[in-house]
């Protein structure tokens, strides 16, 4: 089959080329096949021998990512399993991409603890959305790759094996657009987990406000990353000495407490200076060669020019 279309993706670096040592099958690609290499480095791919087409790896500093190309764009790639007496997999019009980084919640929490700049797929930064979507921009413009999915990302580690998403062999063989490595029949792998695929292609075709992703039930590890959440705020060291770091908990109580403080202080305020307005009264009253009104109606003006500061906190 005829290769058509630009094959080489703008800008991708051709340092790690593997076509020479494994030729692959020419095809029209209609499929982008997405994966995450669970580590933080360009891996070796054996020498090419499991390379996909392209890997992207991120570049924390610049805040882009930075892209190697091993295969032609409409070359079958090796980073799938296929097995005999099936259905062809690396074979059949697909394109991958392996994404340097994690979509394990204990792996991505191990690197944070231990300060390890890398990307957590079902979390990327807006850069590397925007990246992504570059990418399957640029394959619909130029091999019409549908910027479609129509699969559910599943949230790793629910994502691995018979994991409810995975195609049949007649889907599979039918489907366009852009999937996961979770999808693929004939492999059990779970990768890029639950990668923000909506959003991607929302970018892509030019769209800002992603669509509400679909709904997929939370893991254990899902609920443990959620609610193990620090939420530390920093607070004024005049407001809290010797403890800057609170809770949005604390914060939260905190401020409610200072907010009916300063309430009950200006209703004291207010009601000292109505019972000073009304003893002014009393004593004008009293002095026959002034006009009372007069002097109440100053010394109100007066008390009510006053401007009155409290040393309250800014809690915003």
């Amino acid at each position: 089959m005829a290769k058509t279309g630009q094959q080489r993706y703008p800008g991708a670096s051709t340092t790690y080329w593997y076509g020479s040592a494994f030729p692959g099958s020419a095809m029209e690609v209609n499929v982008i096949v997405w994966h995450s290499t669970e580590g933080t480095s360009l891996p070796s791919y054996g020498g090419g021998a499991s390379a996909p087409n392209f890997t992207c790896k991120p570049d924390f500093t610049a805040k882009r990512l930075v892209w190697y190309q091993h295969f032609d764009f409409d070359v079958s790639s090796r980073a799938l399993v296929n097995k005999a007496g099936g259905v062809a997999t690396n074979t059949l019009n697909a394109c991958q991409v392996e994404i340097v980084g994690t979509c394990d919640p204990a792996t991505h929490a191990k690197w944070v603890k231990a300060g390890y700049a890398h990307l957590y797929t079902p979390q990327l930064p807006d850069w590397a959305i925007r990246d992504l979507a570059a990418f399957a921009k640029w394959a619909n413009a130029n091999h019409g790759v549908p910027l479609t999915s129509g699969v559910t990302f599943k949230a790793y580690p629910s994502s691995y094996g018979s994991n409810g998403v995975r195609m049949s062999g007649a889907k599979w063989q039918s489907f366009e657009g852009h999937c996961g490595h979770q999808h693929v029949p004939e492999n059990d792998h779970g990768d890029p987990g639950s990668m923000p695929m909506a959003a991607i292609l929302t970018a892509a075709k030019g769209g800002t406000t992603p669509p509400k992703e679909e709904a997929v039930a939370l893991t254990k590890a899902d609920v443990k990353t959620l609610f193990t959440t620090d939420g530390v705020i920093t607070v004024p060291a005049d407001w809290s000495p010797g403890n800057d770091s609170w809770t949005a908990a604390s914060l939260l109580i905190d401020s409610g407490k200072r907010l009916r403080a300063l309430q009950r202080d200006v209703g004291v305020l207010s009601a000292a200076n109505s019972k000073l307005v009304d003893a002014v009264a009393t004593l004008a009253a009293g002095i026959g060669d002034l006009d009372p009104a007069a002097i109440v109606s100053e010394l109100r003006a007066a008390i009510e020019a006053i401007d009155i500061r409290l040393d309250v906190p800014d809690t915003q």
